[in-house]
């Protein structure tokens, strides 16, 4: 059996403890990486699908010979560059005689691999092709509409996790306010038939339209390319429902005497004991007690006090 080494020192602990599966996911980065052969619009590809995301995405360009996603113990090296870079969802490119322009998308779970997909491009179109004016490029950090258009996506198992990994290669980080002009581009993916996905990406051109809501323009930026299906690989189902976990899942622990009310909030009961004053042990020294025995003091005094003797007066 493998042996298991604790953490001894807390900041490594601390930076384990950011690796490991959450129930609330944060941004997942992605790593780009390349076979043994690839062709010249493969390596277009993979740099066009790098300029989209580098706010959260690392790029390789060395060859990886022991890389096999779909064969049995081809996956350790793709295991081990997700734990060395801390990604969740890889795009690994290679071409041969009988797959050219292969493209494999795939995630990760607790740095052991998830599902995969894979797809032949063709048809493609780099950024550089499209004329347009410069104004209208998406700035980085931006967030997409991604609009899957076709009933493929719905019917076909296929399609249907595909659209599941290109949202999670896509959509970025996962936010709760979103301001309108922080929205400036769109992934339009349109299911041509059961296995030939034509993937776009627009800029968005906001104009006036005498009401609130602006009217909004498509401008095509580029990339573009058709995507057909090839191979996929579904998750375990014991693995899958591991990486299903939400928070709600988890069971909240019930705090004494406090309960939560739709319109008061949280109302919570204080249990005081009772208070034995008769049993408290007073001190001597009280502004009570010194007024009293200077009053029966000065009370003394003049009680003990003889009276004065009145002066003889002469006739």
């Amino acid at each position: 059996m493998l042996k298991v080494k604790t953490p001894k020192k807390g900041r490594v602990k601390r930076e384990l403890e950011k690796r490991a599966p959450k129930l609330v996911e944060t941004g997942k980065k992605t790593l780009i990486l390349q076979g043994t052969k690839t062709s010249n619009v493969l390596n277009s590809v993979l740099t066009d699908i790098y300029h989209l995301k580098r706010e959260s995405a690392l790029r390789f360009t060395r060859k990886n010979d022991n890389i096999r996603p779909f064969e049995s113990r081809g996956e350790t090296s793709l295991e081990f560059f997700s734990q060395k870079t801390d990604c969740s969802i890889f795009v690994y490119g290679s071409t041969s005689k009988k797959r050219p322009d292969n493209l494999v998308i795939g995630r990760t779970y607790d740095h052991h691999i998830y599902d995969l997909v894979e797809v032949g491009v063709e048809n493609f179109k780099p950024i550089g092709s499209f004329k347009y004016d410069k104004k209208l490029s998406p700035q980085p950090g931006s967030k997409a509409f991604i609009t899957f258009i076709g009933e493929g996506f719905e019917i076909v198992d296929k399609l249907k996790h595909l659209k599941e990994v290109l949202l999670d290669l896509l959509r970025g980080e996962v936010v709760e306010n979103l301001n309108l002009a922080g929205i400036d581009r769109a992934y339009t993916c349109t299911a041509v038939s059961t296995n030939r996905v034509l993937f776009t990406h627009c800029a968005l051109r906001l104009k006036k339209s005498g009401t609130i809501v602006p009217k909004m323009e498509l401008v095509e930026v580029g990339p573009s390319m058709d995507l057909v299906m090839r191979r996929h690989r579904l998750p375990n189902e014991i693995l899958r429902k591991e990486a299903m976990k939400t928070a709600k899942d988890q069971l909240k622990k019930k705090i004494k005497n406090v309960r939560d009310d739709a319109i008061e909030g949280t109302k919570g009961r204080i249990y005081i004991p009772d208070q034995k004053i008769g049993k408290v042990a007073l001190p001597n020294k009280t502004k009570g007690l010194k007024r009293e025995r200077r009053e029966a003091k000065m009370k003394r005094e003049k009680s003990e006090r003889p009276a004065k003797k009145q002066k003889e007066t002469s006739a």
